[in-house]
């Protein structure tokens, strides 16, 4: 089977969205209803953003590659044009398009999770299984920092 043929496959009956705004909107609604936070994925002038909810197959397509530095982890991440992954609560697996920047290697990501709601932690893996975790808050808006930590007060 061909590789477009997979591809068309992979997202028939989806649900898609085109334009920066609602591609935006779409990708950050699809972070809150995983568990994930607003800022995980900063992606910069969006085109298309799909989603097959059967298989949890999704994409996001930006006009072009982009890196971000995450402050918070000091650590520096590259996008390509589309990002693909299938989800599920709390997970995003079977990555494409992410690669994190390690010493002087670009490392691919193949997933990020969390262990549950409560926790404090978001975990990245590579193909090869090898892992790294860091503070939620380091991938959170500012408002969802002063939210989080709010409740964090309050317990």
């Amino acid at each position: 089977m061909s590789s477009i043929k997979a591809r068309e496959d992979e997202r028939a009956g989806a649900e898609i969205v085109y334009g920066a705004e609602e591609c935006y909107r779409h990708s950050i609604e699809l972070l809150e209803e995983l568990g994930f936070p607003k800022g995980v994925l900063p992606l910069q002038d969006l085109e298309e953003c799909g989603r097959v909810r059967e298989t949890g197959f999704v994409w996001m397509k930006q006009r072009a590659p982009y890196e971000h530095f995450f402050e918070g982890t000091n650590t520096r991440v590259s996008y390509a044009a589309e990002v693909t992954a299938y989800v599920e609560k709390f997970k995003m697996k079977k990555m494409t398009g992410v690669k994190s920047k390690q010493m002087f290697l670009w490392v691919p990501i193949s997933e990020m999770s969390i262990e549950d709601a409560s926790s404090n932690k978001i975990h990245f893996k590579t193909p090869m299984g090898i892992g790294k975790s860091f503070p939620i808050t380091a991938f959170m808006t500012d408002e969802e920092k002063h939210k989080y930590l709010d409740m964090k007060a309050n317990e």
